[in-house]
């Protein structure tokens, strides 16, 4: 059984950073791709960025492209969004996912990743 947990959400002011964590199990963790997306109050989920298996291929959102970094470890099966510059619009709970099939690309699609987190709130104050 796949399981994904992320950690390391909460309140931070305009400008600040969070590291975001999110640990697997049930899994190859290194076999698969990882996503994260968000979901701000009262609209759809939104991809942020992906990583490969290897962690040498990203894929980011233009909100968040060079500000926010993913990466992973596979020696500890947790993939981490650093989030940096934080604004107001990126508030938001945000999901970990990893990708339906093995050696796949990094993608901005919902429908790539069959296993979800059950999210973490970030919340940026201005």
């Amino acid at each position: 059984q796949v399981q994904l947990v992320e950690s390391g959400g909460g309140v931070v002011q305009a400008g600040g950073s969070l590291r975001l964590s999110c640990a697997a199990s049930g899994r190859t963790f290194s076999n698969y791709a990882m996503g994260w997306f968000r979901q701000a109050p009262g609209k759809e989920r939104d991809f942020v960025a992906a990583i490969n298996r290897n962690g040498d291929s990203r894929y980011y959102s233009d909100p968040v492209k060079d500000r926010f970094t993913i990466s992973r470890d596979n020696a500890k099966n947790t993939v981490y969004l650093h989030m940096n510059s934080l604004k107001s619009e990126d508030t938001a709970v945000y999901y970990c996912a990893m990708a339906h099939w093995e050696w796949g690309a990094p993608s901005n699609r919902q429908n790539d990743y069959g296993y979800w987190g059950q999210g973490t709130q970030v919340t940026v104050s201005s």
